[in-house]
């Protein structure tokens, strides 16, 4: 069996130790960049190797350009992480993080923008897994090299002037951020504060109830209405920097929604040239 979107702990748990899974751990908080990795240190997955937001599914040296906080990273760059970490394109990956799959997700994302259809991220993430009482591991895990080969598809990541033209065109552009700060209120995080004109707000936690991904259907519905008539390849999701966004092209394809595009510079992209417009409120 191989999953695409989700899959939940007590099903990873089962398949512990099939010889073509690899699970990586994506735990990371902005407010301390290296409590993640200190804690896969301390306790995580059995077998799982670890992949930092900064240093593995982004390129920090490409920021400024519209390329936001958290630049996408350059295909060959990111293949050879791959290869670092022994996952080949017929692999079944799994990635999580602490709970709610936000950076997981845009491990899920990269690779689904890879053409890699074998990959989900952990419902409920390490919290759940620890509810569940299921086991973990403090080795360092450092699997055998390989050599991983793709591009990704262009046609789903998007600058800051193919979203304007689509806008132009009609398209949805929802943005994953919560909804205070798409106002322009209590933002931390960026110097200036609003959203980019025309988008709508569609905050990624609203994808979750209790901890774990909504039902499909119910997701289904939810999308369904803020597409509005339009195609899932009529979408567009933002966020701050390219991360949380990838939470909402998650669940849309969970939903059966598929082919929805990133705007990978996203907020802090776009606002890096004064010339463009805000909107607040």
């Amino acid at each position: 069996m191989s999953w695409s979107t989700l899959v939940p702990a007590e099903t990873l748990a089962i398949a512990l130790g099939r010889a073509d899974l690899v699970i990586v751990d994506c735990r990371y908080s902005s407010s301390s960049p290296g409590a993640g990795e200190y804690a896969y240190e301390q306790s995580h997955i059995p077998g799982a190797v670890y992949a930092h937001l900064e240093r593995d599914l982004s390129d920090m040296g490409r920021r400024g350009e519209g390329n936001g906080r958290h630049p996408w990273p350059d295909a060959q760059a990111f293949t050879a992480k791959l290869g670092r970490w022994g996952i080949l394109p017929q692999h079944q990956v799994v990635a999580y993080d602490d709970a709610d799959g936000a950076m997981a997700s845009r491990f899920w994302f990269l690779m689904r923008a890879l053409g890699h259809e074998k990959v989900a991220v952990l419902d409920g993430g390490f919290t759940r897994w620890q509810g569940q009482r299921l086991p973990v591991d403090s080795q360092l895990v450092r699997r055998a090299p390989t050599e991983y080969v793709a591009e990704f598809d262009a046609s789903r990541l998007l600058d800051a002037g193919q979203v304007q033209a689509r806008l132009d065109q009609g398209d949805l552009l929802a943005d994953a951020r919560p909804a205070d700060r798409f106002r322009g209120e209590n933002d931390f995080m960026d110097r200036v504060h609003g959203h980019v004109p025309g988008a709508i707000s569609r905050p990624y936690a609203e994808n979750m109830h209790e901890g774990r991904f909504k039902p499909p259907a119910q997701l289904a519905d939810e999308f369904r209405a803020l597409l509005a008539g339009r195609s899932p390849q009529q979408a567009i999701m933002m966020c701050g920097s390219g991360v949380t966004a990838c939470h909402n092209l998650l669940a849309m394809e969970r939903a059966g929604l598929k082919g929805a595009k990133l705007y990978t510079g996203s907020w802090s992209g776009w606002i890096e040239d004064p010339a463009r417009p805000i909107a607040t409120g």
